[in-house]
């Protein structure tokens, strides 16, 4: 496995200076502007590689699952679909119906769907009618493509926040015998590492940046949802439905959160704005690297509660109340941040500065 492990980051990592200079010549990059602050044009390849990497070692030696071709045959039409638009900038109305039509693909060919809520309400299971399943496994696509496309701000965050939830389905999957999809999720967690690598700059610095593309954002999300439908929606389950919203509960309430804003301020929902999250981290005050830390070890905690609820058979409508309670209070700080770090900026001042402490040489220790 370790081999093969190495295999896949080499992979991944020639894929990305392959596709850089193909980028380049093609011009598939993204230009500074009003909303995006980085220096200087940079490709948009990361998800293709990530992509083909994938591809690459499935069809070589291909995970024991039935769905897998049908599988790269969606995300497939998503890659292609998030390229155009990085290239083109084609309409939502566009992009939502590829969604569909992969929506339509996953309901029919493959059996992918949500069709049962679980015992969220607290008496029985909540099982959805055949219309309602489709619209609503829909939703969730469209819902998991657009919440991580959202959350690709700044370096490192959408690839941290892929490899936090990847590796957390991953020891799901593990820990209930699903050794395939395990697999899966670690095929997916070390194609991802390069890319994180470049983005942030290492080794190469920013001459050699990559961003992840439109076409990254899409294969990352629909894998997630991909891979959360079959591990609560089957027989073999790994885990209840409830998890699920833990598991991208980060990237989740933050698309919520923006897109409840846009519409009470009579705005389209998918209007661009410097809102997210990590806007509002680098606003306060925070870093982009410790913005990056602050966000991917909240998303880490989100999907900790799940695993852990999961493990120890918390009631379903227990861990959703907690959910709806969680999202609420992030919901309300988000309105009033600006009101919460004056406060705590007063606070601040109020408090006696802290008394340097004596250094204390090698040569003084007793």
């Amino acid at each position: 496995m370790d081999s093969r492990l190495t295999a896949i980051v080499s992979v991944s990592f020639l894929s990305l200076i392959v596709l850089r200079r193909v980028a380049l010549a093609v011009n598939l990059v993204d230009k500074p502007s009003a909303r995006k602050h980085h220096l200087g044009s940079i490709p948009l390849v990361g998800g293709l590689a990530i992509y083909l990497t994938i591809c690459l070692f499935l069809l070589n030696t291909p995970i024991s699952n039935s769905d897998i071709p049908l599988f790269l045959l969606c995300s497939g039409m998503l890659v292609l679909t998030g390229a155009l638009d990085d290239k083109f900038d084609i309409s939502v109305k566009s992009r939502l119906l590829i969604q569909l039509i992969v929506t339509i693909v996953m309901f029919t060919l493959c059996n992918v769907q949500l069709a049962t809520l679980g015992g969220i309400l607290g008496w029985g299971e909540l099982t959805l009618s055949s219309s309602a399943s489709f619209l609503i496994t829909f939703l969730a696509v469209a819902g998991a493509i657009n919440a991580f496309n959202m959350v690709d701000g700044i370096d490192g965050l959408l690839g941290g926040l892929a490899v936090i939830t990847f590796s957390a389905l991953g020891y799901l999957f593990l820990t209930s015998g699903q050794v395939g999809l395990y697999q899966f999720c670690l095929l997916v967690v070390f194609a991802t590492l390069p890319y994180i690598l470049l983005n942030i700059g290492f080794p190469f610095g920013a001459r050699m940046k990559i961003f992840m593309g439109d076409a990254g954002s899409m294969f990352i999300g629909f894998t997630v949802v991909w891979l959360l439908l079959a591990g609560s929606q089957t027989a073999e389950s790994s885990f209840r439905p409830v998890t699920a919203l833990w598991l991208i509960a980060l990237p989740l309430m933050d698309m919520a959160t923006i897109m409840i804003r846009r519409i009470r301020k009579g705005q389209s929902p998918f209007k661009p704005d410097r809102e997210h999250l990590h806007h509002i981290c680098q606003r306060v005050g925070l870093s982009p690297k410790l913005t990056l830390l602050t966000i991917c070890t909240i998303a880490t905690v989100f999907a900790s509660v799940g695993v852990v609820g999961e493990a120890l058979k918390i009631r379903e409508s227990t861990m959703f109340m907690s959910f709806i309670l969680t999202f609420s209070g992030y919901y309300m700080a988000i309105c009033h941040i600006w009101r919460i770090t004056t406060f705590i900026r007063k606070v601040s001042s109020l408090l006696p500065p802290n008394k340097p402490t004596p250094q204390i040489s090698d040569g003084d220790h007793q």
